[in-house]
């Protein structure tokens, strides 16, 4: 997978990256132009962004996950990045969570904006039934190889609060006229208070992009020293060492 890097520092690697996904045939550069990579600037989050340029073409060969994993999660790892979250838009919300389902514990963090879930029947038999707390999934096989069977199940581990601790924070943001919304109506009923973000609108940037905004005000990532504070620090790490003098010496 391609990737795009903007470093919050000019001289040093952040602690922290956002590995931005984006929907099917949006191009990486979209995210730039719609405005996501300032907004975490303007909010002066003391992270690095990485945009993946991840094809459609990897979702239907099904070999999306151990690319991700890869050549862009076990890589970025190595160069020692502490914490990592996943920012997915539409079909990339949904990669995000198909990544984090296959390879648990990879990441720290999980922002979908407008995830496409999986087939609106299967949801709507999830609501059916209640909501994601009282649905009980079919025994033995799945009727299908469709990912959605495996997906549901996993998110419903959000539900409860002893199978939820062990996952990364979720955070969910869409439109309420957003074609998948009947879908992420149900994830929203399960996460917690302040995870889940809504605007008027449909499935497209305007609506991303204020819900982005929106998200990053909450969002549990360190922010960047002020640059006096950052000045300081520079300054008393460059004078030499010297060795305290005792009263009355």
């Amino acid at each position: 997978m391609d990737t795009h890097l903007h470093a919050a520092h000019s001289l040093s690697r952040a602690d922290t990256l956002l590995v931005f996904l984006p929907g099917a045939f949006l191009k990486p550069e979209e995210f730039e132009r719609e405005g996501f990579v300032d907004a975490v600037r303007q909010r002066r989050i003391d992270a690095d962004v990485l945009i993946v340029d991840a094809n459609v073409s990897y979702y239907y060969d099904q070999t999306f996950i151990e690319r991700l994993q890869s050549s862009v999660i076990q890589p970025q790892r190595e160069r020692g990045y502490k914490s990592i979250w996943l920012v997915g838009i539409s079909i990339g919300g949904f990669g995000a969570l198909i990544h984090e389902l296959a390879s648990p514990g990879s990441v720290d963090g999980i922002v979908t904006i407008a995830p496409y879930l999986g087939r609106r029947p299967l949801g709507a038999d999830i609501a059916r039934a209640g909501g994601l707390r009282s649905w009980r999934p079919l025994e033995g096989p799945p009727s299908d190889s469709e990912a959605d069977r495996l997906l549901w199940p996993w998110l419903q581990q959000y539900a409860f609060p002893t199978p939820s601790r062990r996952l990364p924070p979720l955070y969910l943001g869409f439109g309420t006229s957003d074609r998948f919304a009947c879908n992420h109506k149900v994830l929203a009923e399960v996460l917690p208070e302040g995870h889940v973000f809504t605007t008027e609108g449909g499935h497209d940037w305007p609506q991303w992009a204020r819900l982005w905004r929106d998200m990053l005000q909450v969002l549990p990532l360190p922010i960047l020293r002020p640059v006096s504070a950052q000045r300081d620090l520079q300054a008393l790490a460059t004078q030499p060492a010297t060795n305290p003098v005792a009263i009355g010496a």
